[in-house]
């Protein structure tokens, strides 16, 4: 078949064969990308464009200057798409040289329109061997790069969901290997179910070799050893760290070129939160999707990008040291009590853009005028920012130096730099280095020359226009230029008898002739020649801005790393002061003490609807107290609606937002340090994998039984709700025994429940305190009223809700009949059928640990 083939498809298919398997080619011919035969097919239907055909090959095209936002949406849709650009400029008669750019995929791309600014984007690799789940994990972007092991993969699973990566990289085979495994392997199952979903990339076993990938990450970071980094050669995750780097280089077609450090995540430093919590707690996404309603989108008052994505590695992997925990909140405090420097402070680091990324770009070969533009706009902020801390320092009433002077210390002046790009840089930059005039007018001696050489030109030609016109007589005739034909004089159909001798045809077009003369011809080469050096000469002198830039790297990274933190706490103290938060206080203590505490996120939902978008409730606030080793158990009873599952949801999103340092929603806060939060809320099924609601239910009680210590917060709403009564309220009934069943202490656990029955486990567990969400009823209607109190409830007034929603009123009247029936000493509920059916109501009588008899009925 090679011999048919024109050179261009030719050079088309030695790149096509390079690439990994189910990669879109897209294949530069001039002012186009091209695609053909299958990756044409794939792409037309992608991307909404024409499918046509050439010879009877299939093939699509997307303008060159329009790229990013097609090959967007094929990352969107889970593709892989190599770049293969030309490599020299066109010269008729020769074939183009062509190379192969980079290969783009959801994890590797680094274009700022192909990535969320205000999220975090992973690559991450993944190995499960008898030692237990190592793994690693690359924003290409911002060059954060970490590594994790842990002899039990479901220690590892709660941070992984949480940094949500765009793309996994996994040995061969291995995720068929992982669903293939025997039902009582759940944590393989667990992993299979988070990578699944994902674009998995695979690469051969010996991609994760430990010893090859120590070797490929040192190389890549430009160091002799690990030690430097708190780390062993012969760490586990190395092997993973090392496939990660492989396939980077791989896509990028170079070595990532802004790895500078390697650091170990340990989940024993951290709070965990398992998949299932960070769900039903809705802490990154709401129940539909959508960072709003979410607890990020509740608490994100940053300013900038790097912000945002800095409070989602917080949330991530919350912290379990106290004293970086009181710094945070130190430094929200010390924002807090000086308004006016918090409000100048939130201006200044308004026009701060994403120096992370922009260096990420331009240490990876991604380069324009406008990303040197942000590090100019940044640095001009440098200055009145340390100057506005420095101030805010010396309000603070008797401070020897607060914490906020801390962050201020991290944060380096560049003024030379800044003169530099100041100097060189025009106001207004393109985003394409072809489009040149981004270095300012007077900056180069040489580069002013070859402008006005340019400049000289155009007006020549505007002479030569005029003159033309004179000598042929004819007032219509032009002077144009198009790239594909140069400059030429055009002249219409109704003069063409007075075209002068010397013009010589260049073209002839529907409305006329085209045509150049010796003298145009000369002054084209002087012109392109002209442009070309420009050209070069701004291209020259970018190169050296970029130089300068990265030179700075170190410095630059520093101080947007403190300008990110900076950012996120400032934000926190407007929180704060808008919402009226508090301090908390965190200790190693067992309490968990609330005073007045309220939802974050629907209290401002609320808000939101009292402003006009709907109803106008206010947020009734409620107080908690829990102790491992006194009151460790609250049992919430209650009807439906009355609030029960915001009130738990509260306390866990509260102890979790002290937790990263955040003040919070509540009169005042007294939390010893959580080690994990777990929730099991709400109905879900997972019937792609068998699972119906109760075994997602029961799976998920499983995992908070058998992983939780004297240290977690449990919240455990409706247990047994997806099965029978009798069965639900045992398991129910259970559970909560198990969680008590330590002698002294155990989790803080708040147990949301229907069974009444429940309300006698007090009798027999010292450690249970019973609580209910008051109602107030009113001519058999109940008005929620929102508060929790001491006290079992005496009823579910379920009926009362169920005619709150709608039911017909002849459901509810029956109801009422069929339980008046039930809570009397009659058996027997008549049937509306002609023979009354009688079914006997059964007493069960339950043995407390203590063998007295308490009865379920």
């Amino acid at each position: 078949m090679s011999d048919k083939l024109t050179p261009m498809m030719q050079q088309y298919f030695d790149v096509k064969r390079g690439l990994p398997a189910n990669t879109l080619l897209l294949f530069r011919l001039g002012d186009f990308y091209e695609m053909f035969f299958e990756d044409a097919q794939v792409a037309s239907k992608l991307l909404g464009i024409t499918l046509t055909k050439r010879q009877e090959t299939p093939m699509c095209g997307i303008p060159q200057h329009a790229a990013d936002g097609y090959v967007t949406k094929l990352l969107a849709a889970g593709k892989k798409v190599a770049i293969c650009d030309q490599a020299e400029a066109a010269q008729p008669g020769k074939l183009v040289k062509r190379q192969l750019t980079r290969i783009l995929s959801p994890g590797t791309t680094l274009a700022a329109n192909q990535l969320d600014a205000a999220k975090n984007h992973y690559l991450c690799a993944l190995e499960l061997n008898k030692a237990g789940l190592h793994a690693a994990w690359i924003d290409l972007s911002t060059g954060e790069f970490r590594i994790a092991t842990d002899a039990r993969p479901e220690n590892l699973l709660p941070v992984l969901t949480a940094l949500d990566p765009a793309e996994l990289v996994l040995i061969e085979g291995d995720l068929a290997k992982w669903q293939a495994a025997p039902h009582e392997e759940h944590a393989v199952h667990a992993l299979h179910h988070f990578c699944s979903p994902r674009l998995c990339s695979e690469l051969p076993g010996y991609h994760f070799e430990i010893v090859g990938g120590a070797k490929t990450v040192m190389d890549a970071l430009g160091v002799l050893n690990l030690q430097g980094f708190g780390l062993a050669s012969s760490h586990p995750a190395l092997g993973a760290a090392g496939a990660l780097v492989y396939y980077a280089t791989e896509n990028l077609r170079a070595k990532p070129q802004n790895l500078r450090s390697l650091q170990e995540y340990r989940s024993a430093r951290t709070l965990l939160l398992d998949p299932a919590t960070l769900r039903n707690l809705e802490i990154f996404a709401s129940t539909r999707g959508t960072r709003e309603a979410s607890l990020l989108g509740a608490i994100d008052r940053s300013t900038t990008s790097a912000g945002s994505r800095l409070l989602e590695r917080w949330l991530a992997a919350p912290t379990l040291d106290l004293t970086e925990i009181n710094r945070r909140q130190t430094v929200v405090g010390e924002l807090i009590a000086q308004p006016s420097d918090l409000a100048e402070l939130r201006e200044l680091l308004d026009k701060v853009r994403d120096i992370p990324r922009i260096l990420g770009r331009l240490q990876n070969r991604l380069r324009n005028p406008r990303e040197l533009g942000g590090v100019k706009d940044t640095l001009a902020q440098i200055p009145a920012i340390t100057a506005r801390l420095d101030l805010l320092d010396s309000h603070l009433v008797g401070s020897h130096g607060g914490e906020t002077s801390k962050v201020r210390a991290r944060i380096t002046d560049l003024p030379a730099l800044r003169d530099l790009l100041a100097k060189a840089l025009a106001d207004e930059l393109p985003n394409d280095l072809q489009d040149g005039n981004y270095i300012r007018v007077g900056y180069d001696e040489e580069l002013e020359r070859l402008r006005n050489l340019t400049s000289g030109n155009k007006s020549w030609l505007a002479e030569l226009e005029r003159k033309e016109q004179e000598r042929s007589g004819i007032k219509s005739l032009k002077v144009r230029y198009t790239s594909t034909f140069g400059y030429y004089i055009e002249v219409t159909k109704a003069n063409l008898a007075n075209v002068p001798s010397d013009y010589i045809r260049k073209q002839t077009t529907v409305s006329g002739e085209r045509y150049v003369t010796e003298e145009l011809k000369l002054k084209e080469k002087e012109i392109f020649s002209a442009e070309e050096k420009s050209l070069a000469r701004e291209l020259e002198l970018f190169s050296y801005l970029v130089g300068a830039v990265l030179d700075e790297s170190v410095s630059l990274t520093r101080t947007a790393d403190a300008l990110a933190e900076l950012d996120v706490l400032a934000g926190w103290a407007v929180l704060a002061r808008d919402w009226d938060y508090c301090r908390p206080e965190i200790s190693e203590g067992e309490q968990l003490v609330i005073t007045d505490g309220r939802h974050p996120v629907v209290e401002q939902m609320l808000k939101q609807e009292r402003l006009g978008l709907a109803g106008s409730h206010t947020f009734v606030p409620n107080d908690t107290s829990l102790a491992s080793d006194d009151a460790q158990i609250a049992l919430i009873t209650g009807p439906n609606m009355a609030g029960k599952s915001t009130y738990i949801r509260q306390v866990a999103l509260i102890t979790l937002m002290a937790q990263i340092g955040c003040w919070t929603p509540a009169k005042a806060c007294r939390i010893g340090l959580v080690d994990r939060i777990f929730s099991r809320v709400g109905a879900s099924d997972d019937l792609a994998r068998g699972n119906s609601t109760f075994m997602v239910e029961m799976n998920e009680t499983a995992n908070i039984l058998n992983n939780a210590t004297e240290r977690s917060l449990i919240i455990l709403d409706e247990i047994g709700r997806g099965t029978s009564t009798y069965d639900g309220l045992s398991i129910a009934w259970a559970v909560v025994e198990h969680l008590h069943r330590a002698a002294d202490r155990g989790a803080r656990t708040l147990f949301a429940t229907h069974y009444q029955e429940l309300t006698q486990l007090d009798k027999h567990l010292p450690r249970l305190r019973n609580y209910s969400v008051a109602v107030k009823e009113w001519n058999d209607d109940i008005v929620f009223v929102r508060r929790v109190v001491e006290g079992a409830a005496d009823r579910s007034y379920g009926i009362q809700v169920a005619r709150l929603a709608g039911l017909p009123l002849t459901v509810i009247d029956r109801a009422k009949t069929i339980l008046a029936q039930l809570e009397s000493d009659d058996v027997t509920v008549t049937l509306p059928s002609p023979q009354p059916q009688t079914k006997p109501k059964k007493k069960i009588t339950v043995t407390p640990p203590d063998d007295s008899q308490m009865s379920l009925l």
